[in-house]
């Protein structure tokens, strides 16, 4: 047998380093093949918004995905060259690189950046496009993107259309400025709307040929960097105020401790601005002179962006729950993820059909909302692994409002939601049940029929190794309570297909022998209704449950 090759043997002690410190549970080929299909996807999504001027995906998702990807690779040690902006590198130098900016993730973060730091401030983070403006003699005569901070783009041709930037300054100046240039919005409140996909459409406009007066008219400006202005920052903005760049210096306010950046942070979340914002920016008053700035986040600024309001999480199974009337429910289990301080673990898809649609399957990874600010909701499948897990729904043949009256094969679980319904508020009300309870009876064989804890004691119920004597005797006294509920109680119970409205009675066998005409003639009984309950007092488990609790003396059987 030929020795194992060396690169193998150092990716399987990294998989076994990695599953050791929460990383993926993964064997090698898997963590290369999930490595090489995002970075691809990534790149995907690069070149279209780079390039082409199109987001593909939200830009909080295209975050998270990019931080899994770093995640992975650290993970499993698939280091490799990974530059997002690559494809937008242009033809033109800039005069002073873009540096980029680091991410702080959380308050610890913020306050280990801003430890030993002064004169502080921050300003938002406005959700545009990057740009240099280069002024000679005053005049705007380059407009350049960002591209890969080095060489740019040039977007001089839409200067006359871009009414809201400034193209002649007060002062004849030769200079050069970076800020961004954004969608203007009227009282936008980012924790309201969200980023309204705002730099998406200035990112496709700038890559037209040509803008329409209309459409370079929406385009604002915001100047977050004057590479070789003034040394301070208090006299930069003040400066750049007397420029006509007011927003700079009304959006920029001085700060010293964490306290101070969640309040602004915290304001401007939830404040109007005239732009859409994805956070905030913290910037070191004093930095390095612009001959020695690079194109890579600097020392002197970081970014602390707002919670997410799409979550990206990993998918690690998809579960079926059955409901007592054979409902099939699909049931994505994600590894847990919080949106807006709430947990999040499972999302319900609702139907079968919507999850044939999404094609969701354990390993994928989903884009979570709330709905409604509560209730999770599953967007989207954003990455799709490419180890597909075989997942196989119930057969909705054998699941219906009439099935599953015992435990037995496939019915455990629709049996056991016949159980909680039971014993619920709106069946027999039976306190210290539930699925628990019921789940440890079926599991220790007292169980197995719908009425079968009429036959229980005490000291049967003693034997269950979940249940002690105190409890089994509390059991035992709602048991008993429940025996002596009226019959239309018992009947709720059972779920019968009636209206709450609809009074049932006199006994079992005067319902029973109803036909569907005599239904009808109820209030609030259509000929839908009818047919169900004439199923429902006709089905013969359910003519054999009602005979058993005949013999239990239940009233009205």
């Amino acid at each position: 047998m030929p020795a194992m090759p060396f690169w193998l043997l150092l990716l399987l002690l990294i998989t076994a380093q990695a599953q050791a410190s929460g990383c993926p549970d993964w064997p090698a080929q898997r963590a290369t093949d999930e490595v090489a299909q995002l970075r691809q996807t990534l790149a995907l999504w690069d070149d279209h918004y780079h390039r082409q001027g199109q987001a593909l995906v939200a830009d909080e998702l295209y975050d998270q995905s990019r931080q899994r990807l770093q995640q992975l690779q650290r993970c499993f040690g698939l280091q490799g060259s990974d530059n997002p902006l690559a494809s937008a590198r242009g033809q033109v130098l800039h005069p002073v690189p873009h540096t980029g900016v680091a991410k702080l993730a959380d308050d610890t973060q913020v306050q280990s950046w801003l430890n030993g730091k002064q004169d502080v401030w921050i300003q938002p983070k406005v959700d545009g496009v990057a740009v240099s403006l280069v002024y000679r003699q005053g005049q705007l005569r380059r407009l350049l993107s960002r591209g890969d901070g080095v060489h740019g783009h040039d977007w001089s041709r839409h200067i006359p259309q871009l009414a809201n930037v400034a193209r002649t300054l007060p002062q004849p100046l030769d200079t050069v400025f970076q800020g961004e240039l954004y969608w203007r919005l009227g009282d936008h409140v980012q924790a309201q709307g969200g980023g309204l996909s705002a730099r998406a459409t200035i990112a496709g406009l700038m890559a037209r040929k040509q803008l329409a007066p209309q459409e370079g008219a929406g385009v604002g400006l915001f100047i977050w960097d004057w590479p070789e202005g003034p040394a301070s920052q208090q006299e930069r903005q003040a400066r750049l105020e007397t420029l006509g760049f007011a927003d700079s210096h009304h959006y920029s306010q001085p700060i010293a401790t964490l306290a101070e950046a969640a309040h602004w942070r915290q304001h401007w979340y939830n404040s109007p601005l005239p732009f859409a914002t994805d956070g905030v920016i913290l910037r070191q008053g004093s930095r390095p002179p612009a001959q020695r700035w690079q194109a890579k986040a600097p020392y002197w600024v970081a970014a602390w962006k707002y919670p997410f309001r799409q979550a990206l999480a990993h998918v690690s199974d998809v579960r079926f729950r059955i409901g007592r009337t054979g409902r099939i429910t699909p049931l994505v289990v994600v590894q847990p993820v919080e949106l807006d301080q709430r947990q999040i673990r499972q999302i319900s898809l609702g139907s079968v059909a919507r999850w044939q649609q999404l094609d969701v399957r354990p390993g994928d990874q989903v884009a979570v909302t709330l709905a409604g600010q509560t209730i999770p909701s599953l967007g989207s499948v954003v990455h799709r692994s490419p180890h597909r897990a075989e997942v196989t729904p119930p057969n909705a043949a054998d699941h219906h409002p009439l099935s599953c009256w015992q435990a037995a094969g496939q019915c455990q679980e629709q049996f056991l939601a016949r159980l909680a319904w039971l014993s619920g508020k709106k069946g027999l009300a039976m306190q210290g049940t539930g699925p628990g309870t019921w789940r440890s009876l079926i599991d220790s064989g007292q169980l197995n029929a719908l009425d079968d804890w009429l036959n229980l004691t005490p000291d049967t119920l003693v034997q269950v190794p979940s249940i002690a004597q105190a409890r089994a005797d509390q059991l035992h006294r709602s048991f008993t309570l429940a025996r002596q509920q009226p019959f239309e109680r018992w009947l709720r119970a059972l779920g019968v297909p009636a209206p709450a409205t609809l009074a049932l009675g006199p006994d079992w066998p005067t319902l029973a022998s109803r036909n569907i005409e005599q239904w009808i003639t109820e209030p609030g009984i259509g000929p839908t209704r009818a047919g169900q309950l004439l199923a429902f007092f006709s089905h013969e488990e359910v003519q054999a449950l009602a005979l058993r609790l005949r013999a239990h003396a239940i009233e009205g059987f």
